[in-house]
């Protein structure tokens, strides 16, 4: 468990960094620049940082997490060192500082702000899998305790999507598997569980050529911003099955559909990691992934995804 916990958490890492400077990119302008993103050029951004912070609290609370304890450990830690406007944060992390100092509790925070269906619970559910290898519905409801702080509707259900397909990657099961482990924990005629099933039809049909197919089965292209969690993890999950599960392959045809490409290839990084564990995820990549900034969270600073890993796994 914790050589799929390290994995998966450094193939989030790199995931995000790979993806980085691809984010809001069309597809064919990617091509134009890197031909394929292979490399990494850059640090992680947001989607890291939260994801050692959502770590941090399963630590702290484990199985016995509120939303209440999220909410106080956001005002502890977060709220008062955040920055207006906050510096990478998503929209609805954004929204969430905003309604916790106006004296909001959960499950408003994540209401008022209205953007409930933002990808900043899928991006940082990967943990809650890790937590709960083989228990795709604990990590589902685990993960709904983060998301009641600053998510809503299909915000939540990415988030349980995606920490129930890193709890079934963690005991092994294959990737049609745990794209049905994802499926499972959320509501059948949700937008999420449509756009996952219609990105999976659509790669049985086109294969690894499938990234316009992919784009005009899921994207919402008349949508100004790329964020969208039913968006993101059908796309992710698209890409871990395009890679069959490895690392490397994932991740790559993840980050190249462009969108919000750095929370692509976190969560198919981070699927695939879980699967295959710390050898899986290229020697390269693990070797640029370093301790976090804190540029969007300062009290993550100095945290490394596989001191988090360790700390996970022993409290397994």
């Amino acid at each position: 468990m914790r050589d799929r916990a390290r994995g998966c958490l450094l193939g989030l890492a790199a995931g995000d960094a790979l993806g980085a400077p691809a984010e809001n990119l069309t597809p064919a302008e990617i091509r134009r620049r890197w031909g394929r993103l292979t490399e990494i050029e850059g640090g992680g951004t947001d989607d890291t940082e939260y994801a050692i912070f959502a770590a941090s609290l399963l630590v702290r609370y484990g199985h016995a997490l509120t939303s209440r304890d999220v909410a106080e450990a956001y005002r502890r830690e977060v709220v008062p060192r955040a920055e207006v406007p906050m510096r990478g944060a998503g929209f609805s992390e954004r929204g969430t500082v905003e309604a916790l100092r106006r004296g909001l509790e959960p499950p408003l925070t994540g209401l008022a702000h209205q953007h409930g269906w933002s990808d900043g619970l899928a991006m940082r559910a990967a943990p809650y899998g890790i937590f709960c290898p083989g228990d795709p519905v604990e990590a589902a409801r685990l993960v709904e305790q983060d998301g009641l702080v600053s998510a809503s509707g299909e915000g939540i259900a990415g988030g349980r999507a995606v920490a129930a397909a890193v709890a079934a990657a963690m005991a092994g099961a294959g990737p049609r598997d745990v794209v049905q482990a994802a499926l499972s924990v959320i509501p059948a005629d949700s937008w999420t569980a449509r756009n996952v099933l219609r990105a999976c039809e659509s790669l049985d049909r086109n294969g690894t050529d499938a990234v316009e197919a992919l784009h005009e089965a899921v994207v919402v292209r008349h949508y100004p911003w790329t964020d969208l969690a039913p968006e993101a993890v059908a796309l992710a999950l698209a890409a871990f099955l395009a890679g069959d599960g490895d690392v490397e392959a994932s991740v790559t045809f993840g980050v190249s559909l462009g969108r919000d490409a750095d929370t692509i290839g976190a969560i198919a990084g981070a699927v695939a990691g879980a699967a295959r564990g710390e050898a899986g995820v290229p020697a390269r990549w693990a070797g640029a992934i370093g301790p976090v900034t804190g540029t969007c969270l300062p009290v993550v600073a100095g945290r490394h995804v596989l001191d988090t890993a360790d700390e996970l796994a022993e409290g397994l």
